[in-house]
């Protein structure tokens, strides 16, 4: 598991000093944890250097995971309109996940999506403390629990902290991201909202929540 001490997480396969184009190329070989088992491939990131906001998901998903880039699903389509009606050029940011292998378990032909454990968000974090170097964005946000654990360095509840623009000495974890971060809700969780107005309530304040991103990272 991600957790033993024998095995020192994603520090091994991080080349130092990277860019963007060394670090893509590098995470095929990682082996910090053992979801490189089972997944297709590793799913590292969408945008460039100099991106002004940093979007950081949960992990891939079964569409992410067969075609090797964040956020091709139904979330994604979500997350694409979101940053549009925001105002904010595609361009300008850059996505990315705490974990970059899809965890999921079989139940007959389908794989179903697992969230994965702290350990798996410790291990992989060499990594997105790398491409924050390689980008050097204004703003992190986080989209979920998940990422919030990951870029915080701590556990947060979404209700307690979401929307609120978080400074650098708020996280809680031995490395310190030195920019401001905002959590908010991972798109997948807008399209579990069953009720069509509640829905556009909640995805308006996500797209206001991009915008206060957008201003910060100016």
């Amino acid at each position: 598991m991600a957790d033993d001490p024998d095995r020192p997480g994603a520090d091994e396969w991080v080349p130092p000093g990277a860019d963007l184009a060394g670090l893509r190329r590098a995470a095929h070989e990682c082996r910090g944890c053992e979801l490189w088992r089972d997944a297709t491939q590793v799913v590292f990131s969408s945008g460039r250097a100099g991106a002004a906001i940093m979007l950081v998901g949960e992990q891939p998903g079964d569409r992410e995971d067969l075609e090797g880039k964040p956020f091709v699903g139904p979330s994604g389509r979500l997350l694409a309109d979101a940053v549009d009606a925001a105002g904010i050029a595609r361009e300008g940011v850059y996505v990315t996940n705490a974990v970059k292998h899809f965890r999921f378990e079989r139940r007959g032909t389908r794989r179903i999506h697992m969230k994965p454990a702290v350990a798996h968000i410790v291990a992989c974090r060499p990594w997105l403390e790398a491409e924050f170097e390689a980008v050097g964005p204004g703003v992190i946000v986080a989209l979920g629990a998940t990422a919030a654990r990951s870029v915080l360095g701590r556990t947060v509840r979404i209700g307690e902290v979401r929307g609120r623009v978080l400074p650098p000495d708020a996280a809680g974890g031995a490395s310190v991201f030195p920019v401001p971060v905002l959590v908010t809700t991972h798109p997948s969780a807008l399209l579990r909202i069953e009720d069509a107005a509640d829905r556009r309530a909640a995805y308006a304040t996500f797209v206001d929540e991009l915008r206060i991103a957008a201003d910060i990272a100016q």
